[in-house]
């Protein structure tokens, strides 16, 4: 069995089993691997991988512990990757995947190291030159036009189309996440009430992201995003979901951590929007809707979050548990006052 360096051997993977499977699977590889969890992940672990030659990869695995039906499927995550290679939306290069859980406990994929910066936190906007960061606002919402201007009527992802609403599909979806995560009523089912019964019919169907916002882009120092990451939501459905989790995010730093914000250089949250606009050509009539949706979903996720880390599923990383409890319940509220009319929109 090939060697492995067991001291750098973070939670989640099998140093030994996973190096054997990278010389099998991977060319040149010069053992052993050093394996760095990256922190800030609250999904799928992320690691940096680096071998004694320097050769730098990313593997993507789900927690560990007891996961939730249908969540954190790597290899769907591993397949949209896969299909986007070579075309106008930029993702890392995606080098293989494994199904066997003898050799690290759950499905896992690997990709090419790409370089970039992650837009955060204040530390790496600091990484990005101020002059660029109008630019990377604007190539960040050019990024998601593509990735809503991919065909989704033929091919694998028109099979990937299934018939009804999609915001009906999430709805079900994250109210059986609460449900299956033992949440009781409280804010996030209110919420939930008050979106089924607002329910706007879908107009723009196509490629999903799922969370697209810069934490999850890699964008160079000139200001263009280099890769999108964390494809583990994308679906096809209502293009505008997209859009609304974007300008909600980016429209949050109080609740999330960080934002961009038009004060050191980025796009306001209405110039993003426009732009989106006048790139796609399409009405944005439903987005305040769109915006409320995003905020209820990631006050579910961030139930599901802290969840797991209360059980110690995510790695060990140094975060407030407290603070991620508060979470869900602060964010649900913004959502029940953008729904209404009384929040940013």
């Amino acid at each position: 069995m090939a060697e492995a360096n067991a001291a750098s051997e973070p939670i989640g993977i099998d140093a030994v089993r996973v190096t054997a499977w990278f010389v099998e699977n991977l060319p040149a590889v010069a053992p052993p691997l050093h394996f760095e969890l990256i922190t800030g992940g609250r999904s799928n672990l992320t690691y940096r991988v680096r071998d004694d030659a320097g050769t730098r990869w990313v593997l993507r695995r789900p927690p560990t512990g007891t996961l939730l039906s249908s969540a954190h499927d790597v290899v769907r995550e591993w397949r949209i990757l896969d299909l986007l290679a070579g075309g106008p939306v930029p993702v890392p290069p995606v080098l293989g995947y494994c199904t066997d859980h003898a050799v690290t406990g759950a499905n896992f994929y690997v990709m090419t190291h790409v370089d970039g910066i992650v837009l955060d936190d204040d530390e790496t906007v600091a990484e990005l030159p101020r002059q660029h960061r109008r630019a990377a606002s604007h190539s960040i919402v050019d990024t998601l036009a593509k990735i809503h201007a991919v065909d989704t009527t033929t091919g694998p992802l028109a099979q990937m189309r299934r018939p009804g609403s999609y915001l009906e599909r999430q709805l079900r979806r994250w109210s059986r996440q609460l449900t299956d995560g033992g949440v009781g009523p409280g804010p996030l089912w209110d919420v939930h009430d008050l979106l089924t019964r607002h329910l706007p019919a879908e107009r723009w169907t196509g490629l999903v992201h799922g969370d697209f916002r810069p934490g999850n882009l890699l964008i160079g120092p000139d200001g263009e995003v280099r890769a999108v990451l964390d494809w583990e939501l994308w679906t096809v459905g209502d293009v505008l979901a997209d859009l609304g989790w974007l300008t909600a995010t980016w429209a949050s730093a109080d609740v999330i951590g960080w934002a961009p914000d038009p004060a050191d250089g980025f796009l306001d949250v209405d110039t993003i929007a426009t732009r989106y606009a006048d790139t796609t050509g399409r009405d944005l009539e439903d987005l305040r809707y769109h915006q409320a949706f995003a905020l209820w979903k990631l006050a579910a996720i961030a139930e599901g979050v802290a969840a797991r880390f209360r059980a110690g599923t995510m790695g060990g990383q140094d975060v407030d548990v407290d603070a991620l409890a508060r979470r869900p319940a602060q964010l649900a509220e913004m959502a029940r006052e953008v729904l209404t009319g009384r929040g940013p929109g």
